[in-house]
């Protein structure tokens, strides 16, 4: 018997067996209330925001308690990325320094960055106070907000972020 004939009747009795006659019952579906904790994506929007609200000083007691040990004073990096300064650094011919004032498109993207992944090791331990509270702080610190400025769900989006037009989009054909 040639062996692509061989091959395709060991492949037809594999799949007529009783163990491929079902799909596999891994787990159950996840229920919604299961999901809602982990549902807490922010668009450029501001869509999702918590309420809540907090301006650059009292981000910055926030800021000494949680992030000063990994992203150093005033946030000029080390032992972990800066995320001060670097402002006008993306141009041709500069050496870029990507950081939240320089690189980053939308305030609302830092919110939920830190929402969902800072403290490091305490990853969404963060009130949604000290979350606008640091944000606040570390706009201010790259020069975009004032320090008694406040930061909630309405003015978080309005933020204009200095490289704010320095994406290109990336057009896709729905189909």
């Amino acid at each position: 018997m040639p062996m692509l004939r061989r091959l395709a009747l060991i492949a037809a009795a594999l799949v007529t067996t009783p163990a491929f006659a079902q799909p596999p019952q891994f787990g159950q579906p996840i229920a919604p209330a299961d999901l809602a904790p982990w549902d807490i994506s922010i668009g450029p929007d501001g869509v999702g925001l918590p309420p809540g609200r907090g301006t650059a000083a009292q981000g910055e007691a926030v800021y000494i308690a949680q992030c000063h040990a990994c992203h150093g004073e005033k946030g000029v990096g080390r032992p972990n990325d800066a995320l001060v300064g670097g402002i006008g650094s993306l141009a041709p011919g500069s050496v870029p320094v990507k950081t939240v004032g320089s690189y980053w498109p939308y305030a609302t993207t830092l919110f939920d960055y830190v929402r969902r992944a800072m403290p490091f090791q305490e990853s969404q331990s963060l009130t949604s106070d000290e979350l606008y509270a640091v944000s606040a702080y570390l706009l201010h610190l790259n020069g975009i907000i004032g320090r008694d400025d406040v930061l909630d769900a309405q003015s978080l989006p309005k933020v204009r972020m200095p490289n704010r037009d320095g994406f290109v989009l990336f057009p896709r054909n729905p189909k």
